[in-house]
């Protein structure tokens, strides 16, 4: 029977060691190992690998590719106030949409984007 254990979303990033700090500090990852230019982290079973690849094209540069991740989760308004006071940058900010969720929308130093959706309860 086929199931899916998690999902790793793979970054690029030109900046690697301010990158990991921004995904720790600022959007609360932990840092579960580095290793020959790859960081592996996580939040719950959201799982990133972020590799040191400098010289590459900037995601901000990819415009709307440069969203790679998006994540349904519970507690979004909590998660959308400490975002807030971490000064994490909003590309969305948090209302409900007409598709029955409730959404915002974060931006890397170097332009990854990430949405976060929880289901409006009816």
């Amino acid at each position: 029977m086929f199931r899916v254990a998690k999902t790793q979303h793979v970054l690029a990033v030109n900046h690697f060691d301010s990158a990991v700090k921004y995904f720790t500090e600022k959007l609360g990852f932990t840092l579960k190992s580095t290793i020959g230019g790859w960081a592996f982290l996580h939040i719950d079973n959201f799982h990133l690998m972020v590799g040191d690849c400098q010289g590459e094209v900037p995601a901000k540069e990819t415009n709307n590719h440069a969203l790679f991740a998006y994540v349904n989760c519970e507690g979004i308004d909590e998660l959308y106030e400490q975002y807030k006071e971490r000064g994490v940058k909003f590309n969305q900010t948090i209302s409900n949409k007409p598709w029955g969720l409730r959404e915002f929308g974060v931006e890397t130093p170097e332009g990854h984007r990430i949405m976060f959706g929880q289901e409006i309860n009816a």
